[in-house]
């Protein structure tokens, strides 16, 4: 949009008209200031910066943000035919013992004392009692029970549990990193870092595998790296030497398994990758036709790349051949009808999940590479796209608009939760407790949804804070999750028994009992 184009607007409005003709011209101007000012901030040369007095004073132009969103509607009828015919479904079925018998889920709550009555009635076989069935026990009881942790006067970007579960951050719009120790259940906070070079706020931060270091991303030429028990007082700064000369941004980053490496993906369209040892960026390479929102690796071996595009694509590349001076990716996973926000790996070298602004979940297996048709309509899609995520509502025709493309390859779609205003996180649930048996997300109306991976149903929904959930963690070994919101809190998520749980587990444990008694 020129500057010929603001001069005639201009001199127009200074005509002669009539007052009805001139408040339709400054409406037009005022709709064409907007779309103006989200372009310039979408390319990086417009940021928004807030106050960093902590008087509980909200950011007048963010209060938009907080206005509630209405649930979107879930997907009438969901297409399990892939997932039914595919080998995620049959391991899933093999390690789960409820879903051995059931076939499909959810399966009907069985309660700890339920199973432990079966075992000592021989229904179960005590050799076979075994993780798989406490498993099924724990996938019945997800957390359902909120309770407030912390609240600030800035909103909460990021807050993800630690490897290990006995570390948990956030990353606050305050520019301040918060540390806190969750081991033996706890809640307390043992460190805090003054983030440098933040234009708007922390976007992404990742622990180390050993959970000594973290590193955090922002509208910054630098990726910046501390040690999370501040012992040695490490605050380094890793120039990344992007080719841009305006707002750049690492908008995903996370380390390699082996703490050496550091992937991120930024505005630039470009992936980058810092080496800890040599102390330089080793790999820069132009990924993308649009920004690159979200990054990961495959599984620990850490030489299987993913990456996630405002272009609408997922794409494969391997490390070991992946070369700066000539780089090519390994495959491209088309489906989603905009762009993608978050990718989360299942860390099996397989399987990953897509969260997208077309307000829905993709699942896909890496082995099953898209078609050059299926990429074309993907991109003819997204370059349809006329509005903007971060500023308006969903249009009615994006949820009208739900029928697969042509040749995409993804395993199962999961829609039911809205994703506006930010990069909102999807995630694996925990391998140790569920078995990776539920999908869950953040979502802009304040709720966490959890999906189930093999039907695509909606089985919790998650209502607590009153504006969009941005980052959401379950811990890897315990059964709760925290949530990070845009309403400045951070809040964890436990399991309560309820009123008709109570009543399901009643009914079973008396059934057993009248089984047994025959």
């Amino acid at each position: 949009m020129g500057l010929g184009h603001w001069n005639r607007r201009r001199d127009s409005q200074s005509s002669g008209r009539s007052m009805e003709s001139s408040s339709t011209q400054s409406a037009a101007a005022d709709a064409d200031l907007a779309r103006l000012i989200a372009y310039l901030y979408r390319r990086g040369e417009l940021h928004m910066s807030s106050s960093n007095e902590d008087d509980g004073s909200e950011d007048e132009y963010m209060k938009d943000f907080q206005m509630p969103f209405s649930v979107p509607p879930a997907a009438a009828n969901i297409d399990t035919s892939a997932m039914d015919a595919s080998e995620l479904k049959q391991e899933m079925l093999n390690d789960s013992w409820a879903l051995k018998f059931s076939g499909t889920g959810p399966t009907p709550k069985s309660s700890v004392s339920h199973l432990l009555l079966q075992r000592e009635h021989g229904t179960i076989d005590r050799r076979n009692f075994q993780r798989a069935i406490w498993r099924s026990a724990s996938d019945c009881y997800i957390p359902n029970k909120y309770e407030l942790k912390e609240r600030f006067h800035n909103k909460v970007f990021c807050g993800t549990y630690s490897q290990s579960g006995d570390i948990f951050l956030s990353a606050c719009q305050d520019r301040q990193i918060r540390i806190y120790d969750t081991s033996n259940g706890g809640f307390r906070k043992f460190n805090s870092i003054h983030a440098l070079d933040v234009g708007w706020s922390v976007l992404d931060t990742s622990f180390s595998p050993d959970s000594r270091y973290l590193v955090y991303s922002s509208w910054s030429d630098y990726l910046h790296l501390c040690d999370v028990h501040g012992q040695q007082r490490v605050h380094q700064s890793l120039p990344l030497i992007p080719n841009s000369q305006h707002g750049f941004c690492i908008f995903s980053v996370v380390f390699s398994q082996d703490s050496r490496e550091i992937l991120g993906g930024a505005n630039d369209r470009c992936l980058y990758v810092y080496d800890l040892e040599r102390k330089e960026r080793t790999l820069c390479v132009e990924a993308h036709e649009d920004d690159v929102n979200a990054v990961s690796f495959a599984d620990e071996s850490s030489q299987i790349l993913f990456s996630g595009s405002d272009d609408g694509l997922c794409k494969i590349w391997d490390r070991r051949t992946l070369q700066e001076s000539d780089p090519h990716h390994v495959g491209i996973l088309a489906g989603h009808l905009d762009g993608i926000t978050f990718i989360d790996s299942r860390g099996d070298g397989r399987y990953l999940l897509s969260n997208c602004k077309d307000q829905s979940i993709k699942l896909w297996d890496m082995r099953h590479l898209s078609s050059k048709k299926a990429q074309d309509e993907t991109k003819q899609c997204v370059a349809r796209q006329n509005w903007d995520y971060r500023w308006q509502q969903v249009p009615r025709k994006v949820y009208r608009n739900r029928k697969r493309i042509t040749g995409d390859s993804s395993l199962m779609t999961y829609q039911g939760h809205t994703v506006l205003n930010t990069l909102i996180r999807a995630r694996f649930s925990p391998k140790f407790t569920t078995g990776q048996r539920f999908i869950y997300t953040g979502c802009a109306n304040g709720a966490v949804v959890v999906y189930d991976i093999l039907t695509g149903q909606i089985v919790k929904t998650l209502q607590g804070h009153n504006a969009c959930v941005r980052d959401v963690s379950w811990h890897p070994y315990q059964n709760n999750l925290m949530s990070t919101s845009w309403d400045c809190t951070i809040a964890q998520w436990s399991y309560v028994m309820d009123e008709e749980d109570a009543q399901v587990a009643t009914a079973k444990t008396c059934q057993s009992n009248s089984s047994c008694s025959k």
